[in-house]
């Protein structure tokens, strides 16, 4: 019997020492191959737009005011109301109009009686000229002291300041009224140069703005200004917004969508683009031959939804893991999850 147990300890210690399996009977652990999963790159559609940010903009700001001092007669509209194009604003005082309209009737009534003697031979054609002139003169005076004293709005809008009261001396400092012109409205889109070639007059666009939610209106670019910012690289597209119904107003906030058409481009999904540290490079994991993976740096162009357009360093068809990537290296082996 003791040779028996002998016998038996020197067989367990010989198999510890030659690597044979660990206590408990559990076989030794290799290397694990990663799980993971994949998605093919695909051709498809891609919508070619983008938001920008914007503020809205009156058409046009008129600031209404006589060309001299003078004291203010007549107020007749306020902040807030809406005026129409030739529509009386403000009077001013009339003692120099009157005077000038007074003097022209006189210089009209003079021209008309020697236009009847140059008839009759009674006066001198250089002499009637003469009275033509000071009449013209006169009348030119008092079309000019018309327009500055009876204030008229040059285009229909809505009065967004008053800066006098009925009374006050104007003293040229600001404008009596100010008037601007919403219907239309415009907005000066900071659009980037890379998208230069892209757009034209005429493109239709959307917007939305913070101050009208679950809204959008319909615009179209009227006008691209021919410099860029060389600090934004961007240059501006005037739009312009017929907001008929006058719910747009100056100094909204507004995300401005241009639409540039769509190309077909290599899709994959964006769980697939890494960014890689050190370099800022975008890359993606190629599953290959025999389930090795490789690593591809890519070029991505818009991200839509869930995807990212590849606009180089992928063909249509190769397979891109999507997870399980983490921490493989070029030439690693995976296990794709079926």
């Amino acid at each position: 019997m003791g040779l028996a147990l002998g016998a038996l300890l020197a067989t367990a210690c010989g198999q510890n020492q030659g690597g044979a399996p660990a206590p408990g009977g559990m076989p030794p652990m290799g290397p694990v191959t990663p799980i993971v999963s994949v998605a093919p790159a695909v051709r498809q559609q891609v919508p070619q737009d983008a938001v920008y940010s914007s503020t809205v903009q009156a058409n046009a700001v008129n600031n209404i005011a006589p060309l001299s001092s003078g004291r203010i007669q007549k107020l007749n509209v306020e902040v807030g109301d809406f005026v129409s194009a030739g529509q009386v604003l403000a009077e001013m005082d009339r003692v120099q109009l009157d005077q000038a309209a007074l003097k022209l009737r006189n210089d009209e009534t003079e021209l008309a009686r020697v236009k009847q003697l140059l008839g009759e031979g009674g006066i001198s054609q250089s002499d009637y000229e003469a009275l033509e002139l000071a009449f013209n003169v006169s009348k030119s005076s008092y079309d000019n002291l018309l327009e500055n004293t009876i204030l008229r709005a040059p285009t229909g809008g809505v009065v967004s300041a008053r800066n006098y009261d009925r009374g006050d001396l104007f003293a040229m400092s600001q404008p009596i009224y100010t008037v601007q012109q919403i219907t239309p409205v415009k907005l000066l889109v900071p659009i980037s140069e890379t998208d230069y070639t892209r757009v034209k007059r005429g493109d239709k666009v959307s917007l939305t703005v913070d101050a009208l939610p679950g809204k959008t209106f319909t615009g179209s670019i009227v006008r691209l200004y021919p410099t860029m910012d060389a600090a934004t690289h961007t240059f501006n597209a005037e739009v312009r917004v017929p907001n008929t119904d006058r719910q747009l107003r100056p100094g909204m906030y507004a995300r401005v969508r241009v639409d540039f058409g769509s190309s077909n481009s290599i899709v994959v999904p964006d769980a697939a683009v890494l960014k890689q540290q050190g370099s800022g490079q975008r890359v993606v994991y190629v599953l290959g031959e025999g389930d090795i993976v490789s690593i591809r740096v890519v070029t991505p162009g818009r991200h839509f939804g869930t995807n990212y357009e590849i606009l180089s360093g992928l063909e249509e068809g190769e397979q891109v893991l999507t997870g399980g990537h983490t921490n493989l290296k070029s030439g690693d082996k995976v296990e794709v999850r079926r």
